[in-house]
């Protein structure tokens, strides 16, 4: 059974830092790309950004370059997300994907396992 589980979300203060974790399990996904994206409130699922099978390639929505780092251990099945700066706006439920192809995405089509989300809040 393919399971993603997120974990590393909370809440924190404006500015403040959160270290996301994804664990994979039932499958080893190190010749897949995998991603981060999240949902706000009101707000449809939108992408974060996502990382190839080797780590070279680490695309980036506009709004988090900079800030976030996407990373990836390959031997312990595991992505990780750095977030730095963070703003109220990055209030959301995180979700980690993995794909289904070995380069990076944008696209929720490209990904073929969801992990359930945690949640971030960043207070004023």
């Amino acid at each position: 059974q393919v399971q993603l589980v997120e974990s590393g979300g909370g809440l924190v203060q404006a500015g403040g830092s959160l270290r996301l974790s994804c664990e994979a399990s039932g499958r080893t996904f190190s010749p897949y790309g995998m991603g981060w994206f999240r949902q706000a409130p009101g707000k449809e699922r939108e992408f974060v950004a996502s990382i190839d099978s080797n780590g070279k390639m680490t695309p980036y929505a506009d709004f988090v370059k900079g800030r976030f780092t996407i990373s990836r251990d390959n031997a312990e099945n595991r992505v990780y997300l750095q977030m730095n700066s963070l703003k109220t706006d990055d209030t959301a439920i995180y979700y980690c994907a993995a794909g289904t192809r070995s380069y990076s995405s944008r696209f929720e089509i490209d990904y073929g396992y969801w992990g359930q989300g945690t949640q971030v809040t960043v207070s004023s």
